[in-house]
């Protein structure tokens, strides 16, 4: 059991809408707490703020209940920020992004690719929200970071975003710029709130009720000592497929998911203090898609499945005004992180349906969260849990 705070807006239609924004702890099982095992040494947090300097942010976004009103609701959405160097805004990082299938969304990736750095924040939001999400990205820098050196606030934000539609009154538009903006304001490093927060609030994944989820390693000391984190916003795949462990746990629930449009994604932000460059950012964002195919996912024509990878190492190599001296970890050194990249997916995409919770959205459709206990039963079924103290049954 650990206590994980985040930023939870709540919209209540009671005549005209009310909105709070406070911190709200959850306490919450993560999967080891319910004896899912796993490959690899978490940091202290098991998330990707166990890399120094990376925060996170999220806004929530509930209100209404019942037949679909455009424009009214029901509500079941938000915006999740992930900050490389947390507000320090004039110190871009170099990163790499990869498209397993590139039905979906991230923008501002063509400069990424051509210039090896992300400046700025990650964002990762609904389908339709993604342009009030990017412009919204633009004003904030303008109000909290510096001019860049040719005297302007020039930005092209990496905006991500899945899905919610299902559950969610997607085109009523009703995230906002202020909401972004709580987002970034309210990032944090520490703990972080994972399942029904954020952009993840009204995410499925596998048959079951996914959402925001997170994980990080800890290499040996004879591989680096770096650390390797993930925050996933999961929204993909078919019961059938679920695979946890190893273990074929969507076929051991047979009972039949609702049914939903393939639109089913996954965007998923990898984090390393390892000095790595952009191309070796890249071929790290590729074994992302390992961690999902761990899971079950299949990358379906439907599905935008985006990953991006950024270093938090060789600082102030941005502003660099004549030739730079860059750390770098050899090629053949970088085994231990592709497979930190693989284990951090897998278990922070388990870690957001273990974290989320049964939602019941737009003209009643319901989405069941995973039931823990009979998770238990089935991995202890094939030889696969790791017995721990009792944990709450669901």
């Amino acid at each position: 059991m650990r206590l994980r705070a985040a930023l939870v807006v709540i919209l209540l239609c009671v005549g005209a809408f009310a909105q709070t924004a406070q911190p709200t702890p959850q306490t919450k099982p993560r999967a080891r707490d319910l004896g899912v095992p796993f490959d690899g040494t978490p940091g202290p947090l098991n998330a990707i703020t166990d890399v120094k300097g990376v925060e996170v942010g999220h806004t929530t976004l509930i209100s209404g209940n019942g037949p679909l009103k455009v424009g009214v609701g029901p509500v079941r959405t938000g915006v999740t920020a992930i900050l490389p160097r947390g507000k320090n805004l004039a110190d871009a990082v170099f990163a790499g992004w990869f498209a397993l299938n590139g039905n979906g969304e991230m923008t501002g990736t063509t400069w990424v690719e051509e210039s090896g750095f992300l400046e700025g924040p990650v964002m990762i939001t609904n389908t339709h929200s993604v342009g009030v999400v990017r412009d919204a990205v633009i004003a904030w820098r303008v109000k909290h970071g510096p001019r860049d050196a040719g005297g302007y606030w020039w930005s092209l934000p990496v905006v991500a975003e899945t899905w919610d539609g299902d559950l969610n009154d997607v085109n009523g538009f009703h995230v906002k710029p202020e909401h972004a903006w709580a987002a970034l304001d309210s990032a944090s490093s520490g703990p972080v709130a994972e399942g029904n927060v954020g952009g993840g609030t009204g995410m499925s994944c596998l048959g079951f009720k996914g959402g925001i989820g997170t994980a990080s390693r800890k290499l040996a000391v004879d591989a680096g000592g770096y650390t390797v984190g993930a925050l996933v916003q999961c929204n993909f795949g078919r019961r059938p497929q679920l695979r946890i462990a190893g273990v074929p746990v969507g076929r051991e629930i047979p009972e039949k998911e609702r049914e939903r449009s393939e639109l089913s994604s996954i965007i998923i932000v990898l984090a390393t203090d390892a000095p790595l460059l952009p191309h070796q950012l890249k071929r790290m964002a590729r074994r992302a898609a390992l961690g999902v195919g761990r899971m079950g996912g299949i990358a379906t024509n439907g599905s935008g499945d985006i990953f991006i990878a950024f270093s938090t190492a060789n600082p102030k190599a941005f502003s660099a005004k004549k030739q730079a001296q860059l750390a770098m970890v050899p090629n053949d050194e970088m085994n231990p992180l592709f497979g930190a990249a693989v284990e951090v997916t897998e278990e922070a995409i388990v870690n957001a349906m273990i974290a989320a919770e049964t939602m019941t959205g737009v003209d009643g459709h319901t989405v069941e969260a995973i039931p823990h206990e009979r998770l238990r039963q089935i991995l202890r079924k094939y030889n696969r849990l790791v017995e721990t103290p009792a944990s709450p049954a669901r």
